[in-house]
């Protein structure tokens, strides 16, 4: 991996993607300026890094271009992580406000500053596709427009046709990423966070575990240190130029299977049961769409980044679970 010391600026940095990779970049001796608005990121995710000589945290929002425009002006890459989310809840206006124009904002920075721009995209953006797995350059294949989910997926293909005509127009480097169901220390607790995240939480609490539909819908699970690699090697890689990759794991499993595992990790007795909610019931009676597989293609993450997960499901799973854990022990 280059060494280069680099100036990095990471937004949505006290988020759970961006507090891990700022501890990252630090352990390898880069410079980082972090901005968060605190909505959804935590300054205790950040806490260990905020008296670090080469970090420096602001409190603001990548809506705000009077902010924006008074940054540093010498940064190397902008690592982009800041997105909102999950719009099955009603908040469909935020999710294709900010995550367009809070994009916008940043490449026009990058714009001006000439510098490389680093997009956090997702594995949503395949929508329904059934060409398993997922690759890069296959088809995005969005469902209705009246089902409230893919407006997130939406938002995220609108950033990366985006960054990619900035690229194209205004000569600067862009990576996309997609990443495929991070999880790991730091994640958010609720739905945002992933289905493990509420799965722990009711396990913890001997609460029924929540399915949506009949739990044998499948997805790939990525550990935070695996996900963090990836943007760590596009960051810092030249030949990450102007590609689109997948970040993520190869092991496939239900939903259903995914409760059950984490009931076995527990190494606790636990009156937990699963429930199947009918997805009529999580959508408030509109209409509702799921994907029933969801695997990447990972070949082009190995063969350019050089990075493959190296942590197994269960692993990954198990320290996720002692760290959640023990942060609802703090809580009581």
């Amino acid at each position: 991996m280059i060494k280069e010391k680099k100036k990095i600026l990471i937004t949505g940095v006290a988020g759970f993607l961006g507090s891990n990779y700022l501890t990252k970049c630090l352990s390898e001796g880069h410079v980082v300026v972090g901005l968060d608005n605190l909505s959804m990121g935590m300054l205790e995710n950040i806490h260990d890094h905020l008296d670090n000589n080469n970090f420096t945290f602001i409190k603001g929002d990548v809506l705000d271009t009077s902010l924006i425009n008074s940054l540093d002006d010498d940064f190397d890459v902008i690592v982009h992580l800041a997105a909102f989310k999950i719009p099955r809840y009603g908040n469909a206006v935020d999710t294709l406000k900010i995550n367009s124009k809070g994009s916008e904002n940043m490449l026009e920075l990058a714009k001006k500053l000439k510098c490389k721009f680093v997009l956090a995209s997702t594995s949503d953006v395949y929508g329904m596709s059934p060409d398993i797995p997922f690759k890069e350059d296959g088809n995005c294949l969005i469902g209705d427009s009246k089902v409230p989910r893919w407006a997130y997926a939406v938002s995220k293909l609108f950033d990366e046709h985006l960054a990619l005509a900035y690229m194209e127009d205004f000569d600067f480097p862009v990576v996309i990423l997609r990443f495929f169901g991070s999880y790991g220390p730091n994640q958010n607790l609720s739905w945002w966070g992933g289905p493990q995240s509420v799965f722990i939480d009711c396990i913890l609490n001997n609460k029924e575990i929540p399915i949506h539909g009949d739990g044998l819908q499948t997805r790939t699970f990525t550990f935070v240190e695996d996900t963090v690699a990836g943007i760590y090697a596009a960051t810092m890689k030249p030949e990450a130029n102007g590609e689109i990759f997948n970040i993520g794991a190869n092991e496939e499993i239900t939903i259903l299977e995914l409760a059950n595992m984490l009931k076995r990790i527990s190494d606790e007795p636990t009156t937990s049961e699963v429930k199947l909610i009918p997805y009529n019931e999580i959508s408030a009676g509109r209409k509702y769409q799921d994907v029933m597989r969801r695997v990447p293609d990972n070949t082009k993450a190995e063969r350019i980044l050089g990075i493959k997960a190296q942590t197994s499901l269960e692993e990954g799973l198990r320290i996720t679970f002692n760290w959640q854990k023990s942060v609802s022990l703090q809580k009581v």
